[in-house]
């Protein structure tokens, strides 16, 4: 059994602007970009996973997706 590694939580930077309308690609839901949050090894500093979190449009809970699977709505 492979032990992880310890790591440590950290703001990312935001492939778009803030607010940015995007999509999750496999939902198909979307929302507004509001941070992105890093996941990184203590020791060397090595990302482990990125999350995107976005907002709905007209208000409501915040959810996460990974960062790889938004993209910007085209409007």
């Amino acid at each position: 059994m492979t032990e992880r590694p310890d790591t440590r939580l950290c703001e990312g930077k935001l492939p778009y602007p803030a607010g940015t309308l995007v999509m999750d690609r496999i939902s198909e839901r979307t929302g507004r970009l509001a941070y992105v949050l890093e996941e990184r090894t203590k020791e060397k500093n090595r990302l482990v996973s990125r999350q995107a979190f976005m907002r709905p449009e007209g208000g409501g809970i915040e959810w996460d997706v990974p960062l790889e699977r938004i993209t910007p709505v085209k409007g």
